[in-house]
């Protein structure tokens, strides 16, 4: 059970903690030292993984994709965003998901009940079809963002530039995501595991109804549905951001054969870790925003979903009055203001001390290495503000 108090003291420990480097995940300060963090554990595990799915990007279908894609410079749609990101990841961000499943993989190490035959298969500790699971995570993750670059028509306005720019846009995002996910499939039933296939199958079931779940029930009116609280916030989070991860962890120890002792513990770490990324990142505008820097955050970001738990629907909606001005739009530093002045900011950094000691609870039962090392050293920075 998520305890505050317990959680800040322990957020203290972690960067006393003998051995781990205490890094800052998203500040710009600290970006240099998460990019060393990324590729130290590049090395650890045999290759950058910001090539891991250089083969399904390099193909024929989307060089005609990106040919397509240009037709959008110019416009306003999102997509382009998504697609600069991929090309300018200054935070190292993207691929993390596939790095830490190559971690688990190799911190694991093979099972007793692997054979010889299999192990002489494995590069720098881990299995070609691990090393594929994390190139599927990465596509999954990949096609997803893809897929919320979607605009929205009926919410179009003049200003958002020409209609039949975003629905060119649309298609293409449609599009390209639907590729990319077909990818990923065809690679994971390549794996020939059908428990793996079962999980990831339900790790993409998990993702659509998370969106689907945001979509729904956020809006710039009221933020979220009323009655959200934290078990709440958690549960929607975990469906749209920490399952692919959490259940690609515990399919890494399937295929080396790892008990299911192992493969809870390696589920634990994903879907802890997963939750304490997304609770930084939701932090961020909070702490880390100075006078003059444009500012914006989403309203359904914890600081603001606990806000609005702990003061309630009138009073949340005469705040988002108040930060309204004269075009009808929201003033995000009176907003903020409003949201430093609860407890909203102080609890989401609680859970996410809490779930960054979670993770590194789970990856202390496997056998101590330079893999293992990287695995505490990613929970512990995602504690840092």
């Amino acid at each position: 059970m998520f305890s505050p108090s317990w959680s800040r003291l322990s957020c203290v420990a972690l960067s006393s903690r003998g051995g781990l480097r205490t890094l800052s995940l998203f500040s710009s300060s600290g970006s240099s030292n998460w990019s060393k963090v990324v590729s130290d554990a590049e090395k650890i595990v045999g290759y950058p993984t910001s090539f891991m799915s250089l083969r399904c990007l390099l193909s024929d279908e989307l060089s005609n994709v990106a040919m397509h894609l240009r037709k959008l410079v110019g416009t306003q749609h999102p997509l382009l965003n998504t697609a600069r990101g991929f090309v300018y990841d200054s935070k190292n961000n993207l691929q993390m998901r596939g790095l830490v499943v190559l971690l688990l993989s190799k911190a694991a190490g093979p099972s007793h009940t692997a054979s010889d035959l299999l192990a002489q298969d494995m590069v720098s500790g881990i299995y070609p079809s691990q090393r594929n699971l994390a190139e599927i995570t990465e596509l999954i993750h990949t096609a997803f963002l893809v897929h919320r670059g979607i605009v929205n028509l009926k919410e179009w306005t003049v200003s958002d530039g020409p209609l039949k720019d975003m629905q060119f846009g649309n298609k293409m995002a449609v599009l390209s995501g639907d590729f990319l996910l077909a990818n990923a499939c065809t690679g994971l039933a390549q794996l020939n595991n059908t428990k793996v296939v079962e999980l990831i199958s339900s790790a993409i079931g998990d993702l659509v109804q998370g969106i689907y779940y945001e979509n729904s029930h956020n809006t710039e009116e009221n933020g979220l549905t009323d009655g959200v609280d934290v078990a709440a916030w958690e549960e929607q989070m975990f469906l749209s951001h920490g399952a692919l991860l959490a259940k690609s962890c515990q399919a890494a120890m399937e295929l080396a054969k790892h008990d299911k002792e192992s493969q809870r513990l390696a589920y634990k770490y994903g879907k802890h870790l997963s939750l304490g990324h997304k609770l930084n990142s939701d932090l961020q505008p909070f702490v880390k925003s100075r006078a003059g820097e444009p500012l914006s955050f989403s309203l359904s970001a914890a600081p603001v979903v606990f806000h609005r738990q702990i003061i309630g629907r009138e009073t949340w909606h005469h705040q988002l009055q108040q930060a309204k001005t004269l075009r009808n739009q929201l003033d995000y530093s009176k907003l903020l203001a409003a949201v430093k002045s609860e407890k909203g900011v102080s609890t989401a950094m609680d859970l996410c001390c809490y779930h960054g000691n979670k993770a590194l609870e789970a990856i202390q039962a496997f056998p101590s290495s330079e893999a293992r090392s990287a695995l505490e050293n990613i929970a512990s920075a995602v504690t840092k503000f």
